[in-house]
């Protein structure tokens, strides 16, 4: 590339926007489930309660939810909650969709998305076991922004290339 010529790259992303009642039966139940881990949150500084769960390729569901803490950021998002929940206690088993809900007043329905580390977090899931991880958000009932892969929320993620590693053959 030429030392007087920028180069301009662009990032897209798409999301679906649906009906709860629109979703197939499976994908409700896990956001239902979401919404039951949210009243597990633990939010008494943001009071911004975050409920999560993890559809594994096993049939099993992971759920998690925020838990703050006074001396921030010791605390943890709902997402990782469930996220390190479902790597630890089912390893090498498949997260083929996770559900993230709030049903807090103050949540914006569209722009309610995961936190930079939480994208990350869903990213690396994604990439260590090779298939896309189907992200599924709802705030308070309301209309599901759907991903059909964590990658769409994270343009711009670490790699082990950036940390000067060798990225596995799994995640190439």
């Amino acid at each position: 590339m030429s030392q007087n010529v920028m180069e301009s790259r662009t990032w897209t992303s798409k999301v679906d926007v649906a009906e709860f009642e629109q979703l197939p039966k499976h994908l409700q139940a896990l956001l239902k489930s979401a919404h039951h881990a949210a009243d597990n949150a633990y939010a008494p500084y943001s009071q911004f309660q975050v409920g999560s769960a993890v559809q594994l390729s096993n049939g099993e569901v992971v759920q998690g939810s925020n838990q703050e803490n006074m001396a921030y950021p010791s605390g943890m998002c709902g997402e990782r909650v469930a996220v390190f929940a479902a790597g630890s206690q089912h390893p090498g088993v498949t997260m083929e969709a996770v559900a993230i809900v709030s049903p807090s007043q103050n949540a914006i329905a569209d722009a309610f998305m995961p936190c930079g580390g939480c994208r990350q977090v869903l990213l690396e899931a994604e990439r260590r076991q090779g298939t896309p991880i189907q992200i599924l958000l709802q705030v308070r009932g309301e209309v599901v922004t759907m991903s059909e892969s964590a990658a769409n929320l994270m343009p711009f993620a670490f790699d082990a290339h950036g940390l000067g590693g060798e990225t596995p053959a799994k995640i190439k």
